[in-house]
C-alpha cells in the first residue's frame, strides 16, 4: 500500500467531511437540501458547476484516449466544451427562471400534469445511474492502483462516501465539496501540464512533431480515424455530448442555487472559462502519458486506459506527485457523484413521492425523509451496476448519458420554452421517445454484442453505431412533435405567461 497515497485520501476525505458536518448545520428544509437555498454567488456556483462537470470521464477518461488514440480521444474534449455553449445560450437563464428544485419543476410550470412529472424523473434518473457507473467504475479502477486494494472495495468506498455527503450536507455540503475538488483538480492539471512541456523544452509545436514518432500509429496519431473509424459514429458521439449537458439533471440543478438569472448566467460563464481551460490542457495529460508512460503501461494498469494520468504523474513527478494527482482525481469522483446523488434523489422525493405520491402536500421532514431515504436507493443500485463494468472505458460511459439526456430531456427543455403550439402530449411523448430510443438502440449496438463473444453477448449488432445520438436525438423532437399535432390544443395564454417568467424572470 502507498503510505503516502493513503495519506492524501485521508486528508481529501477528512476535509469534505469537516465541509459536510459544517454544511449539515445549515440544511434543516428542503430549500436547503435540493438548492443551498439559493444561496450561492455567481463566482461560488460557476466553481462548482465546473466541479460537477469535470468528472472522472474528464479527468481520467480522456486523458487516457487521448493517449492511446491521439486526436480521437480530444473529441470528448471538443465536445464536452462546446457543450457549454448550449446550456448558456438556451438553457440557463429560461430554466431558472421557471423551475424551483428538478426538471420536472420547470416543464410543469408550462404543463401541470403527473404523467409529465413522473416521466422527466425517470429520465433523470436513468442518467443519473448511467453516470455513477462511469464515476464509480474510475474510482475503483484508481483506489485499486493506489492503495492495492480489491475494485470492489474500492467502489463501496466511494458509494459509503458519496451517501454520506447527501445524507447530512444535502446542497450545500455537495457544492462545497465541488468547489474544492475544482480548485485542487486545475492546480495538478497545471502542475502536470507545465512538466510535461518542460520535457519538451516548452515547445509545442515540436511536441506534436514528436508524438509522430513516438506512438505506434505514427502520423495517423494526429488525425482522426485511430479509434473511431466509422464517420457517422464520430458525429453521433459528438452530437450527444455537444447537446446532452443542456439536458444533464445534474448540472441543470445548480441553476436553482442562485437567486435569479443573471447570477445563473454569470455562473456559467466562470465555469465555461475553467472548463475551457481544463480542455486544453488534457492535450497536454494525454500526449505526455503517450510519450513518458507507453500505451503497453497504461492497457497493464486498465484496459480501457482509465489509469493514464495517474501514471503519467507518476513518471514526472515520482509516487508524491501520483498520489496528490490520485487523491484529487478521488475528490473529483466523490464531488460528481454526491451531485449524481443529489438529483436522482431529488427527482424520487420532490417529484415521484413529493407531487405524484402525496400530491404537493409533503411535509418538509416527510420530503427530507424521502430523499435520503432515496440517496440511500440510488448509491446502492449504481454501485451493483458498477461493479459488472469494470473494464469499460468512463468517457464512453459518460458519452451514454449525455446520449440519453440529449434524447430525453432536451427536446422537451427547448420545446417548452420555445415553441408556443408545444402541448402535454407533445411533453410526454418527446420524453418517452428519446429516453426508449437511446436505451433501445445502446441494448442492439456493438457495446453489447459482438460476433467473438468479446461483449455481453455474442452475435452481430443489429444497430451499427455505438453512440445513437444521431438517430435518438432527432427522433426525441420528432415524438415532442408528432405527439404535439395529436394532442389537444396548447393553452397560448399559459404559454405567453411562460414566456415572460423565462425571459425576464417575473414571479
Amino acid at each position: 500500500m502507498n503510505v503516502i497515497g493513503l495519506a492524501f485520501f485521508v486528508a481529501i476525505v477528512g476535509l469534505t467531511l469537516f465541509v459536510t458536518y459544517i454544511a449539515s448545520k445549515r440544511t434543516n428544509s428542503a430549500s436547503e437540501f435540493y438548492t443551498a437555498g439559493g444561496g450561492l454567488t455567481g463566482w461560488q456556483n460557476g466553481i462548482a458547476i465546473a466541479g460537477d462537470y469535470l468528472s472522472a470521464a474528464s479527468f481520467l477518461g480522456i486523458a487516457g484516449a487521448i493517449a492511446l488514440f491521439g486526436f480521437d480521444g480530444f473529441f470528448y474534449s471538443i465536445g464536452y466544451l462546446v457543450a457549454y455553449l448550449v446550456v448558456l445560450y438556451i438553457v440557463a437563464e429560461p430554466l431558472r427562471n421557471l423551475g424551483k428544485y428538478t426538471l420536472a419543476d420547470m416543464i410543469t410550470a408550462r404543463f401541470d400534469q403527473k404523467k409529465i412529472r413522473a416521466a422527466a424523473a425517470i429520465s433523470t434518473l436513468t442518467i443519473v445511474l448511467f453516470y455513477m457507473i462511469a464515476q464509480l467504475v474510475g474510482a475503483g479502477a484508481l483506489i485499486q492502483l493506489l492503495l492495492g486494494i480489491d475494485y470492489w472495495v474500492a467502489v463501496l468506498l466511494v458509494g459509503v462516501m458519496m451517501t454520506i455527503y447527501v445524507l447530512w450536507g444535502g446542497m450545500a455540503a455537495t457544492s462545497w465539496v465541488q468547489i474544492i475538488k475544482a480548485a485542487l483538480l486545475m492546480v495538478g492539471t497545471v502542475l502536470i501540464s507545465v512538466l510535461v512541456l518542460w520535457k519538451f523544452n516548452f515547445n509545442i509545436l515540436g511536441m506534436f512533431t514528436e508524438m509522430k514518432s513516438i506512438t505506434a500509429n505514427g502520423e495517423a496519431y494526429l488525425h482522426p480515424g485511430v479509434k473511431y473509424t466509422n464517420g457517422l459514429d464520430t458525429i453521433s458521439m459528438m452530437i450527444a455530448l455537444v447537446l446532452g449537458t443542456a439536458g444533464l439533471p445534474h448540472i441543470l440543478m445548480r441553476f436553482f442555487t442562485v437567486k435569479d438569472a443573471k447570477t445563473a448566467r454569470s455562473s456559467v460563464v466562470y465555469a465555461t472559462w475553467i472548463v475551457g481551460i481544463f480542455y486544453v490542457l488534457t492535450i497536454f495529460l494525454g500526449f505526455g502519458a503517450a510519450a513518458f508512460v507507453g500505451s503497453d503501461a497504461i492497457i497493464a494498469a486498465n484496459p480501457a486506459g482509465n489509469m493514464a494520468a495517474p501514471l503519467l504523474a507518476q513518471a514526472l513527478g515520482g509516487d508524491i506527485l501520483m498520489s496528490f494527482v490520485s487523491a484529487v482525481a478521488f475528490a473529483t469522483i466523490l464531488a460528481v457523484v454526491a451531485g449524481l446523488v443529489l438529483s436522482g434523489a431529488s427527482a424520487f422525493a420532490h417529484d415521484l413521492y413529493g407531487q405524484i405520491f402525496k400530491k404537493g402536500k409533503a411535509t418538509e421532514k416527510q420530503q427530507m425523509n424521502a430523499a435520503r431515504l432515496a440517496s440511500v436507493g440510488v448509491s446502492a443500485f449504481s454501485i451493483l451496476l458498477a461493479l459488472g463494468a469494470q473494464s469499460m472505458n468512463v468517457a464512453f460511459l459518460v458519452s451514454l448519458a449525455f446520449c440519453i439526456a440529449a434524447s430525453a430531456n432536451l427536446p422537451v427543455i427547448i420545446y417548452t420554452i420555445y415553441w408556443k403550439n408545444f402541448n402535454t402530449t407533445g411533453a410526454l411523448t418527446a420524453i418517452i421517445t428519446g429516453l426508449l430510443s437511446a436505451l433501445i438502440l445502446v441494448a442492439l449496438s456493438p457495446n453489447l454484442w459482438a460476433a467473438d463473444g468479446s461483449m455481453a453477448f455474442t452475435g452481430e449488432a443489429l444497430f451499427p453505431l455505438t453512440n445513437p445520438a444521431l438517430v435518438s436525438v432527432p427522433l426525441g423532437f420528432l415524438g415532442g412533435w408528432i405527439g404535439t399535432l395529436f394532442g389537444a390544443q396548447a393553452d397560448q395564454r399559459k404559454y405567453a405567461e411562460v414566456d415572460v417568467k423565462a425571459n425576464i424572470g417575473l414571479k
